[in-house]
């Protein structure tokens, strides 16, 4: 079996060299020069000692940069499901064809952000309240979170999404004072890539509920605002689009919601890990430590293991 991946590797990323064990390849993702991307067959994982790209399944970078063959050829070799592109195919087609214009929306006339170092004292309950939630001043920065103190959104801490032309597509509005309702969101379509611009389509995806999980879970995270992903959205289609491994981290309480995610998701071929958050209620509770361990340690989903997720939920 080894033999059969070296030669399909061998096909997709080159000529190679063995030391050790591994098996020491040009790097695809850096392009070095040297041949510093070590491949582990025995195990199963990959690692670039230059830029530092690393993963726990081959199959991820087979298909990245192999083609259609090669995709199939390892699949047959790993016993794994054989897919069929044809499906993935028709759903971009689709896409295109009805692809929608770019929405672009002004966030709040008293919006504030809270990485100025100039902030008034208003901010002071904001960034209180953020603090006691655990997140830190260079989320805050990452995640362009701001605050209002007056007008419609009075008291509510303002966090924005941009698209991948970098214009305010949608913002999330959450109360920090005990003010009703808990969330106040802008009157326009939410069907958006929350915080395209940010995101790193290259590296793994992590799927949440809310964007104050998306904080704990890290910079490469998605914020379904919500706990479905319809096959229609523009989110499914992007991660189609750019071939992303993606893991799936929603709160137990939509574990039914998770597995109909999964179900579409691996119709499309997506790589797909599944994160444990019990016995937390919300993945916003877990400490940021203790949610990297777990994916870290994330089984690999396909069809036989959801087919008994299903049956024991």
């Amino acid at each position: 079996m080894e033999e059969q991946k070296l030669f399909i590797l061998r096909e997709i990323l080159g000529s190679c060299r063995r030391t050790n064990g591994e098996y020491l390849f040009n790097c695809p993702y850096c392009n070095h020069h040297k041949p510093k991307f070590s491949i582990n067959l025995s195990k199963n994982v990959y690692k670039c000692w230059v830029c530092d790209t690393r993963g726990r399944n081959l199959y991820h970078v087979v298909r990245k940069f192999g083609e259609y063959k090669h995709r199939q050829n390892w699949l047959r070799v790993d016993n794994e499901i054989d897919y069929n592109d044809l499906d993935r195919w028709d759903l971009l087609q689709h896409f295109e064809k009805k692809k929608k214009p770019e929405q672009v929306i002004p966030l709040p006339e008293e919006y504030i952000s809270l990485a100025n170092r100039d902030m008034p004292p208003t901010g002071f309950p904001a960034r209180k309240y953020l603090k006691e939630r655990g997140i830190t001043k260079k989320d805050i920065i990452w995640w362009k979170i701001g605050y209002c103190s007056s007008g419609e959104y009075e008291n509510r801490i303002i966090i924005p999404s941009f698209n991948e032309n970098g214009n305010v597509d949608y913002f999330i509005s959450r109360t920090y004072s005990g003010g009703y309702p808990k969330y106040k969101n802008p009157p326009v379509d939410r069907d958006v890539v929350f915080n395209d611009l940010s995101i790193d389509w290259t590296s793994d995806i992590v799927l949440v509920e809310g964007v104050f999980d998306a904080v704990v879970a890290g910079r490469n995270s998605v914020p379904l605002l919500g706990s479905t992903l319809r096959v229609d959205s523009c989110l499914f289609r992007k991660i189609v689009q750019k071939d992303a491994a993606v893991y799936i981290a929603l709160d137990p309480d939509a574990e039914r919601k998770a597995l109909e995610i999964i179900k579409n998701l691996l119709t499309y071929d997506v790589e797909l890990y599944k994160i444990d958050i019990e016995p937390y209620k919300d993945l916003g509770e877990m400490p940021k430590e203790e949610f990297e361990t777990r994916k870290n340690s994330a089984p690999r989903m396909n069809f036989e293991e959801l087919l008994q997720r299903i049956i024991l939920a």
